[in-house]
């Protein structure tokens, strides 16, 4: 894959992520703001029929007080009739039409004991409505004209009229008694609570009346104080111009809990789809970009071993030119020396195609680890022995600080050497003129440690995040420059895993590397 192509399908994977968390954002957003209006509009509901409820129930029992007190009245203090007639006459049909109406005020002086005044004047108003329709009826049969008449009377009380001197009164009545003489605390809370479980809500609530100059009243639960962002308020009574007078404040502190319990069920499955795509998403440009990478590495890779096997090849097609030449064929000590180098060299290309099949075989558990009770210092020494005559060629050190108290452990003698040379052949590599390494043990109660320390080159901490990873080597410009096909420690990070240790790596640009082993005791 093109680094253009890779980069066009990753700018594409991350639009199309954005944009389906974008929708599904936008999505719970506003399934929120819909829940929220529905619950304002069903606690401004709850909030009105409070309202209508404590006013209804006011007005009743003035009425009730207003009708107790004219029910004992019997003589009006004063009366007066006003009546009013109109006549229709319709000469061609020879009819005649009359109504009259006649209202009758009576008016009562009425103690009462609630308003400033001592009486207050009450009019009775009852009406009575005529109706009159004269016809004459005369035909050619008939010899002598006849009259039809039709007469109606309706007598009633005038309520609507009595009904608005009540309604004025009751302002009046209004205007004078405190509010929390009109209304205590605990009915305003039952009536409210009331009124919001009838429409599903059970919530925890604060509340308080506030005058329309914004001073508090005396109802009101607790130290409530009002905040306006956050209560829902309803005009609770009116005064003459029926502008609110009082006005009732409503808190809900676990309002969001409620609004979200609602959508709660399908939020979560929302986020947890989010979840699953951002995983995903993830997922897919990580494997891409490792893909990516191993490819490249594997690129390295193939070339390294290229590389590697090259010069052996030309020596070995060298070494047979020569001893083909007739002048050498017939020196053996020539020939035996061609003969050493051609298997020197195959057995060098032999190790290489060795360690690429170890790895496979340990990626697919098909190498078996025996395990047996050994010395690990014995171990070491095997190590150290196998990469001296390399160590004394660049005129290099090896020195050996055994600390260990118990140093037998269950183990693989073959495999634990090797990955012993491993990490001292790592260390010989990247040392920049003669090596100086240093080999520490020490041993715990459950662990035997071995510390591999070397004055090189060092690495980076990036490095050291992939120094144990399969083919990878770290670029320093010509990848040849050091000889290496990124497998020596991956194969030690393998064994070590297969004995159940650890192994990991301290270094410093420049001061050298740490490598440790630890190992289980028995």
């Amino acid at each position: 894959m093109g680094k253009k192509m890779f980069i066009l399908i990753v700018i594409l994977m991350s639009i199309s992520l954005i944009g389906i968390i974008a929708v599904q954002l936008y999505w719970i957003n506003n399934a929120v703001e819909s829940k929220k209006e529905q619950f304002k509009n069903e606690v401004q509901k709850s909030l009105g029929s409070v309202a209508e409820r404590i006013n209804t129930k006011e007005k009743d029992l003035f009425e009730k007080k207003i009708e107790g007190i004219l029910s004992k009245q019997i003589l009006a203090s004063e009366a007066q009739i006003k009546s009013l007639f109109f006549q229709e006459i319709d000469t061609v049909n020879k009819q005649k039409l009359s109504f009259g109406s006649t209202i009758l005020e009576e008016n009562f002086e009425i103690p009462v004991d609630f308003l400033d005044n001592d009486t207050i004047i009450y009019k009775r108003v009852t009406g009575k409505k005529d109706f009159f329709q004269t016809r004459l009826i005369k035909g050619p049969d008939n010899l002598f004209a006849s009259v039809d008449e039709k007469k109606y009377s309706f007598t009633k009380r005038l309520s609507n009229m009595e009904q608005s001197q009540i309604d004025d009164y009751f302002k009046d009545y209004n205007n004078i008694k405190p509010i929390h003489q009109r209304i205590s605390n605990r009915e305003l809370n039952a009536t409210i609570k009331d009124e919001l479980r009838k429409r599903n809500i059970d919530l925890d609530f604060k509340y308080g009346v506030y005058g329309s100059d914004g001073l508090a009243t005396k109802l009101k639960s607790g130290y409530y104080t009002v905040s306006k962002a956050d209560s829902y308020q309803y005009p609770l009574f009116f005064n003459y111009d029926n502008d609110p007078e009082f006005i009732l404040y409503v808190t809900f502190p676990k309002k969001n809990k409620h609004i979200l319990s609602g959508i709660s069920n399908i939020l979560l499955l929302s986020l947890f789809f989010i979840l699953i795509i951002i995983v995903a998403f993830s997922g897919s440009l990580y494997q891409l970009i490792k893909q990516k990478k191993i490819s490249e590495i594997k690129t390295d890779f193939i070339n390294n071993m290229t590389h590697e096997f090259k010069t052996p090849i030309a020596t070995i097609n060298l070494a047979l030119d020569s001893i083909k030449n007739p002048k050498i064929i017939s020196d053996n000590e020539k020939v035996m020396r061609y003969v050493k180098m051609i298997r020197d060299e195959n057995k060098r290309m032999h190790t290489q195609v060795e360690n690429v099949l170890r790895i496979s075989r340990l990626e697919k558990n098909q190498l078996e680890i025996s395990k047996e009770i050994i010395d690990i210092h014995d171990v070491i020494d095997d190590a150290i022995n196998h990469v001296s005559l390399i160590i004394n060629d660049k005129k290099g050190t090896i020195k050996t600080h055994f600390q260990a108290i118990t140093t037998e452990l269950p183990g693989n003698d073959f495999h634990l050497t090797n990955v012993l040379v491993n990490i001292l052949e790592n260390s010989i590599k990247y040392s920049e003129g003669a090596p100086i390494i240093d080999v520490y043990t020490e041993s715990t109660n459950k662990f035997f440690i071995i510390k591999i320390k070397d004055e090189g080159i060092g690495m980076s901490k990036n490095v050291q995040k992939h120094v144990f990873d399969k083919f990878y080597r770290e670029q320093r410009g010509n990848i040849h420059d050091v000889k290496g096909h990124g497998l020596g420690l991956a194969y030690v990070k393998e064994i070590v895993d297969k004995h159940h240790g650890t192994v990991f790596v301290e270094s410093e640009k420049g001061k050298g590397s740490i490598f440790t082993v630890k190992l289980p005791l028995i």
